[in-house]
């Protein structure tokens, strides 16, 4: 049913069981998995920098090593599980990156962790998983992850 599958991460604590879930499915349909990290633009855009740094060379490459550390970290699980696999480190705003690398790859089903947080939150900051499941013209499946009240 599905020859490509998409996972995109930033390897916050949503994202543990979505990738699961994506390993699983990727099994189940004999897919390739594809691990996308979107290293947003707006975050080190907005950066004041500092004297010691050129620019936001310097949080745009940690920014950047966190995106490579979370991919590798997920290539290394799917290769257990014997699942093959693309990585991609993009850089741009998040959900729009996400809906270019679907179209671009041809991805089939779109699979997003997120944390399952209260409505007074969401409407407060919206999200990236909810703008990806509204905007996409492909499935996607979204894996809520619940946040332990503090």
């Amino acid at each position: 049913m599905y020859d490509r599958i998409l996972l995109p991460t930033d390897m916050s604590p949503g994202v543990d069981q979505a990738i699961d879930h994506a390993i699983d499915a990727a099994t189940r349909y004999d897919a390739e998995l594809h691990v996308l990290y979107v290293v947003d633009t707006d975050a080190y855009s907005s950066y004041p920098g500092d004297e010691y740094v050129h620019e936001f060379e310097g949080l745009e490459h940690a920014l950047e090593q966190a995106g490579r550390d979370a991919v590798d970290e997920i290539a290394d699980r799917t290769g257990e599980a014997a699942v093959p696999t693309e990585t991609e480190i993009r850089h741009g705003v998040p959900h729009e990156e996400i809906l270019a690398y679907a179209d671009e790859a041809d991805i089939g089903l779109t699979v997003l962790g997120s944390k399952q947080r209260s409505g007074e939150y969401r409407r407060l900051l919206g999200n990236v998983a909810e703008r990806v499941a509204h905007m996409s013209e492909r499935p996607v499946t979204i894996v809520k992850t619940p946040i332990a009240k503090e």
